[in-house]
């Protein structure tokens, strides 16, 4: 691993941190596994009570007849996609053209599976019904991602993802869900999660990202899905002897965290109109749907980089750890909600604030 960056420096050596739930150290195990049963056996090979109950417990969240571990969502989800693809007989999904799929799996679905991928949408857009309705024909399973991490965490309206859903019926295609932040959206479409699962055929959650677990994900569907998933996962090499420290994180993250998503949304908000009050600072979305947001500036990365690396050290907050260059004058950022944001005392966040909106107006403002 690379020397960290001197922005990851002063965040990390920051007192406070705007976003995230902390380090993922080894005291995010400890935690977890002190309070375990100390007669607590492992699973094997995917089979035991400790990983049986975990997966009853989430397909009941999610209102699935069954749902299964998997190492990760990487796994899980071409997985799922394939097991739709084989269904049809017709080897074409379409999804947005920033899906995890597309740009952080280095092509998995096709060197793997032979499966080829259809954009719905540009990349800048969310999926509307009409993406849909007026898609290539040949498309064995549509998958949205809810949220649309690499634009800002975007959603569609509810409304939208019935009529995606019914059209999907009618036309015998399969749905799938890359919900690996569905507890984040919960908040905004006022839905349970299994309310919003009941418009798919099938769901992927993330353990880790919302609820700060260690790793590993839950595939969800009907009975006949997940056992054919199971026989795809031993393939793929997922079926490690014990997962048990996974899932013993993952169970007690989700109980501690899975009911503070309206919390994380509301200072999601909160922080996003805070960025959005200073100079040459915006946020994408406007008004965040989830817990995360993008935040914007129309300068290079190398001159926000150094004034950010100034104010963190001046007011002992971390903001960001990484800004990415967006091409042209412009970079950008992400911003995550977590437990850190609540512990930042309100008058501190306050002065941050007011230091950036005049940092931006001294060094860019004519």
């Amino acid at each position: 691993m690379g020397e960290l960056s001197q922005l990851q420096n002063v965040y990390n050596q920051s007192t406070y941190k705007l976003t995230g739930h902390g380090a993922r150290d080894v005291q995010v195990l400890k935690e977890a596994i002190q309070r375990a049963d100390d007669e607590l056996l492992s699973d094997l090979y995917g089979k035991g009570k400790v990983i049986e109950d975990f997966q009853e417990k989430m397909a009941a969240l999610l209102g699935k007849e069954s749902a299964v571990f998997f190492p990760s969502g990487t796994m899980a989800q071409q997985i799922a996609l394939r097991i739709w693809c084989d269904e049809k007989g017709l080897q074409k999904v379409a999804y947005h053209p920033l899906s995890h799929l597309e740009i952080h799996e280095e092509d998995g679905l096709k060197k793997l599976h032979n499966i080829e991928s259809v954009f719905l949408t540009d990349r800048d857009h969310v999926i509307e019904l009409d993406d849909v309705l007026k898609m290539e024909d040949g498309v064995g399973a549509v998958l949205l991602e809810l949220p649309q991490r690499e634009i800002g965490g975007q959603l569609p309206s509810f409304e939208t993802l019935e009529q995606i859903s019914q059209h999907c019926r009618d036309k015998q295609i399969r749905l799938h869900l890359d919900g690996a932040r569905l507890l984040e959206v919960l908040p905004y479409y006022q839905k349970t999660a299994a309310e919003v699962c009941a418009l798919f055929d099938s769901v992927y959650l993330s353990l880790y990202k919302g609820i700060g677990g260690i790793a590993g994900a839950i595939l969800a569907g009907d009975r006949d899905f997940t056992e054919q998933s199971k026989v795809w996962k031993r393939r793929h090499g997922g079926d490690l002897i014990s997962l048990y420290p996974y899932i013993i994180a993952a169970n007690y993250y989700f109980d501690l965290r899975s009911h503070k998503m309206e919390q994380y949304f509301e200072e999601s908000k909160e922080l996003a109109a805070a960025f959005n009050s200073c100079y040459g600072t915006s946020t994408l979305p406007v008004f965040p749907v989830s817990n995360m947001f993008h935040v914007h500036f129309q300068q290079a990365k190398e001159q926000i980089e150094s004034m950010l690396l100034e104010l963190e050290q001046e007011m002992g907050v971390g903001i960001t750890t990484h800004l990415k260059a967006n091409g042209g004058q412009s970079c950008s950022f992400e911003v995550s909600m977590g437990d850190q944001y609540s512990q930042v005392p309100k008058e501190l966040v306050k002065k941050v604030f007011e230091q950036l909106d005049k940092s931006m107006k001294h060094h860019f403002k004519d």
